[in-house]
């Protein structure tokens, strides 16, 4: 009789431990759901649909259960990756933490080549299109604004209908080498312009040696527009 109440005793057990194993793969499955949700409503507001499927956890989990709310977030940028790991913690009294991953997929507008571009053609508004695509499928990036690469080159290659990635554009040279240049040495409110000569090639936003015209001293300087080369007094 006692090795029957100790057998009952123990199947007993067996089953509670089971039961909240049950429990704890659900309640982690239904947090994950809830973040993908929210994330899925915060990018639609801003123009994206995403669509998501979160792993179930093996119901066989021993996890304490958890007395307060279950933290959740991504532990990879799901911008960068279709299916990102997502971190989940319970902080309570017995605190223990997890990754779980997902599937996620965000469809928004992205610019792809109209026609086929060559290598050194200056990017115009016909060359381009916006089409709906996985905007996270590209670990290269998107652009979703035609206005911010119009002007730019081409560094390679791309065919019709591929997308456009910010590796494949370089921003064009806004001062050549031989290039005539206005030099400008600025410290508050105290500015002195004068005329220099370019020593190399510069996009906007780098460094480039200019020489100065009325010294002949060879300086570096920003380029900050075409034909204007900034010197930091």
């Amino acid at each position: 009789m006692r090795n029957h109440t100790l057998v009952i005793a123990l199947l007993g057990l067996c089953l509670s431990s089971f039961a909240l194993a049950n429990s704890t793969a659900h309640d982690i499955h239904a947090a994950a759901n809830l973040f993908l949700q929210q994330f899925a409503t915060e990018q639609a507001a801003a123009g994206y649909e995403v669509s998501y499927e979160s792993a179930k956890p093996d119901p066989r989990l021993s996890l304490a259960k958890c007395n307060g709310a279950l933290d959740v977030n991504f532990s990879g940028d799901p911008w960068k990756s279709g299916q990102p790991s997502m971190l989940i913690e319970c902080s309570g009294e017995r605190p223990w933490r997890m990754y779980l991953s997902a599937t996620v997929d965000i469809h928004g507008p992205a610019l792809v080549a109209s026609r086929p571009l060559a290598r050194g053609e200056r990017l115009r508004a016909d060359m381009v299109s916006l089409q709906t695509v996985v905007v996270n499928a590209s670990r290269r990036g998107t652009i979703a604004k035609a206005q911010s690469i119009i002007g730019m080159e081409v560094r390679r290659p791309i065919n019709s209908g591929s997308l456009i990635t910010p590796d494949l554009l370089a921003a064009p040279d806004a001062v050549e080498r031989g290039d005539h240049v206005m030099i400008t040495a600025s410290s508050g409110s105290f500015t002195v312009s004068s005329r220099g000569k370019a020593l190399a090639n510069a996009a906007i936003g780098e460094q480039v040696l200019v020489e100065n015209l009325q010294s002949s001293r060879t300086i570096k300087g920003r380029v900050t527009a075409p034909g204007q080369v900034l010197i930091p007094m």
